[in-house]
């Protein structure tokens, strides 16, 4: 009788059959609207210049895949190419690092001025990082991290956003766990290493793909700190060839860029569903 009352309501509760058919095609439709522009950037990427101009068709009518290769080679964008991919990877390993270290010590330790210290972090995240950048470079400039490796990668290995996710993620942790560890005679890193970190893993690759994101799509700063082609990173390679400093091709631009997103999507493909879990664990206590 209870099971029959149960499948009863939980019908009744299912909305109607009209009602979640338009709901997941309000969702198609959303997410084709946003999949259209990069459709777009990928087949105009495609298409010869006079075409690319003049031709009001979607497809193209001569697959160009030529392009791909003008832009590499125009721009040199493979030496832009290895420089980003080193400093997003960089930035990603140890980002993730600090801010999980960081979160577990607002989460999981007690030590004096522990509110304090976090409502800072909080409050860093209540201004554009852009209000930050001119003590950043003064600061930068004083440690001589300026048209470097450095100057790309250790501004941003730690963050408001990332020490609060963490914290967020590793406050669900049971204290029970981390108790039994102290008995054991694990020191506080070990802690974190050995039953921290796989508990809280979903939530540290959705940070990692929130840090790389925001890494190789990086524009203002690398703009303001480096000054010698041989740093430069692929979104200001990019933008320069947008502005045609190096080619006048509009499909050959299109290419370019399908080149600086392309990774990013293939990052976030890999790891969608830990960045599904990630979002959606955190922040839950048992």
């Amino acid at each position: 009788m209870g099971h029959a009352t149960g499948a009863g309501v939980s019908r009744l509760s299912r909305p109607p059959l009209p009602a979640r058919a338009a709901a997941h095609a309000a969702v198609y439709a959303a997410a084709l609207s946003m999949l259209l522009p990069f459709a777009w950037m990928v087949l105009t990427s495609l298409k010869g210049d006079s075409e690319a101009l003049t031709s009001d068709r979607f497809l193209p009518e001569v697959w160009r895949f030529d392009n791909y290769r003008r832009a590499v080679e125009s721009a040199e964008l493979g030496r832009f190419y290895s420089t980003t991919v080193v400093v997003a990877v960089l930035t990603t390993v140890l980002g993730v690092f600090y801010n999980a270290l960081a979160g577990y010590a607002f989460a999981k330790l007690r030590f004096r001025g522990r509110g304090v210290a976090f409502g800072f972090t909080l409050a860093t995240m209540m201004l554009p990082a852009q209000c930050f950048f001119v003590f950043a470079y003064l600061f930068a400039s004083s440690l001589g991290f300026i048209d470097n490796l450095q100057a790309l990668v250790v501004p941003f290995l730690a963050s408001g956003f990332g020490i609060f996710y963490m914290r967020q993620a590793i406050a669900a942790v049971p204290d029970s766990l981390i108790e039994a560890g102290r008995m054991d005679g694990l020191g506080e890193f070990d802690i974190f290493w050995h039953v921290v970190r796989p508990a809280v893993w979903p939530a540290v690759a959705a940070l990692a793909i929130f840090t790389f994101m925001n890494s190789w799509n990086s524009f203002f700063w690398p703009l303001i700190v480096v000054d010698s082609t041989g740093m430069k990173t692929l979104p200001l390679a990019v933008a320069e060839l947008s502005s045609g400093q190096y080619v006048q091709s509009w499909p050959v631009r299109m290419a370019a860029a399908t080149i600086l997103t392309v990774p990013v999507v293939v990052v976030f493909a890999v790891f969608q569903r830990a960045f599904v879990h990630g979002l959606a664990s955190t922040g839950l206590k048992e």
